[in-house]
């Protein structure tokens, strides 16, 4: 058998294709991982392992990432015959009876189904810390740390090599915030990018992308390939690129102008290992031949920007929540939500639709700020986190409340949040770490329908200040631990 993790997934996609490895083997190697690792991690918290071999054996598609396992948030990605619990009680034994369009194409491109990973509860917080799970997931490079959320199984899984790539959303840097966590390349994409459909059009009124954590950025950019594009009767779609993303890895962007923000938007601190990550980086941009300038944030009232999605966000988990109603045939008691969700149910119902309409209104006026700010620049560049990643139990407990999860997320992410709001592209890049061996992403913005450059720029990045072979003490450790009902 092959060194399972010095590959990415299209490395070993393209062994499955050589016939140097099947399919099954891929499999059995993840699996073996989820046996030994996830014990400590509690990453994966689904499978089925005779589901995932049957999908093999019924025939795999000839697609760029043939026989690879995947992994998929349990949030948002049904999966046909997979359980689903947006991290909540109330779903418990909620079995996918289709794939969504998103799940689909991953499907189509080959994928193996592997399981579902950790999220916090409706993907609110920043943390991976559901009390569903029993457990909170655990960042590989320190299991006393956060590996941070929403998509934070996800990133840890990929951290500890159980997968090469997981599947990942975000809403408000839900993709950004675990990878910078777990030393990953995490893209969200511009607004209408890849699917939401059918059963809706787009996540949290637009705000929310779907994607992925890597670890290498070519991984990111054919998965984007594979998943990105209208699906029918989409309301809208950002503009389809020329000879698309992989190829873009393949070349280099030309002199960017990069714009350094070191000042955070609501004035909260930054800790200096953050800051000096990004001044480390802008200096590496500047040694490839970049211009950086330091600029700041468009004039944007946090406040605001915090209105926004306290109301989508809100919106969105009672919208889950009456859904499940209607199959159940009741409302939730109160022990199968977590207390910030209660109340974020409570405050969703007591706002009108005219508040509704004015928050949309406000998302899309800041996507305009942005739009000019960015006449001056081609990218933003700034910390991804403003502190290093988070003990565990100190971004949930049982006593926070609603409003207070937001002012205490303020001081940890506020940089993240306005690409979401301007439907606009943005990575985090993993090339620093602190002196005690935690991985500090660095963030970068584009403008709109611009994730062939920010791909253009990572892919000269990665080749600069490679990252793929750093890997946290659990992932450099054999696997001896044999896989449980996998025959290869």
């Amino acid at each position: 058998m092959i060194d399972y993790e010095k590959y990415d997934a299209l490395a070993l996609a393209d062994l499955v294709r050589r016939r140097e490895v099947s399919p099954k083997e891929l499999l059995h190697e993840a699996c073996k991982r989820i046996d030994e690792r996830n014990p400590e991690l509690n990453a994966v918290v689904w499978e089925n392992r005779e589901l995932s071999v049957q999908l093999i054996e019924d025939g795999l598609p000839d697609g760029p990432f043939c026989g690879v396992p995947l992994l998929v948030k349990d949030s948002g990605m049904p999966v046909t015959g997979f359980v689903s619990t947006n991290g909540c009680r109330f779903f418990e034994g909620a079995t996918q009876t289709a794939d969504s369009e998103l799940t689909s194409r991953m499907r189509k491109a080959g994928f193996v189904f592997a399981g579902m990973t950790t999220s916090p509860e409706f993907g609110m917080n920043i943390t991976t810390e559901a009390r569903i799970y029993g457990r909170p997931t655990r960042n590989p490079w320190n299991l006393e740390r956060s590996a941070g959320g929403s998509s934070g199984g996800s990133a840890a899984a990929v951290a500890a090599g159980i997968v090469p790539m997981a599947a990942a959303s975000d809403g408000a840097g839900s993709i950004r915030i675990p990878a910078s966590a777990c030393g990953l390349f995490g893209l969200k994409p511009s607004r209408g990018r890849v699917p939401a459909g059918p059963k809706k059009g787009e996540g949290l009124a637009g705000l929310a992308s779907y994607h992925a954590v890597s670890r290498s950025v070519r991984d990111s950019a054919a998965m984007l390939d594979a998943l990105g594009g209208a699906d029918l009767g989409a309301p809208y779609a950002a503009p389809t690129p020329d000879n698309g993303f992989l190829e873009a890895t393949r070349r280099a962007p030309g002199r960017l102008r990069i714009g350094l923000v070191e000042t955070s938007p609501n004035g909260t601190p930054i800790a200096d290992e953050c800051l000096a990550a990004i001044r480390e980086t802008a200096r590496l941009c500047e040694s490839l031949g970049h211009h950086v300038e330091p600029t700041t944030l468009p004039n944007i009232e946090y406040e605001q920007q915090t209105g926004i999605f306290k109301l989508l966000i809100g919106v969105s988990a009672l919208g889950a929540i009456e859904a499940r109603s209607a199959i159940l045939g009741r409302q939730p008691n109160r022990d199968e939500l977590e207390p910030v969700t209660w109340e974020a149910m409570e405050y969703a119902s007591r706002c009108s639709a005219f508040d509704y309409s004015k928050i949309v209104s406000l998302a899309h006026a800041l996507g305009r700020k942005h739009a000019q700010h960015m006449l001056g620049f081609d990218v933003l560049l700034t910390p991804t986190l403003q502190h290093p990643p988070a003990p565990l139990g100190t971004l949930a407990s049982p006593d926070m409340t609603f409003e207070g999860m937001f002012a205490h997320h303020a001081g940890h992410i506020s940089f993240l949040s306005l690409a979401n709001a301007a439907g606009v592209p943005a990575m985090s890049v993993p090339l620093t770490w602190t002196s005690d061996g935690l991985p500090i992403g660095s963030h970068f913005m584009g403008a709109f329908g611009q994730e062939q450059l920010l791909f253009c720029l990572a892919a000269q990045l990665e080749i600069a200040e490679p990252w793929f072979d750093k890997r946290p003490p659990m992932a450099l450790q054999e696997s001896p631990a044999p896989a449980r009902s996998i025959q290869a």
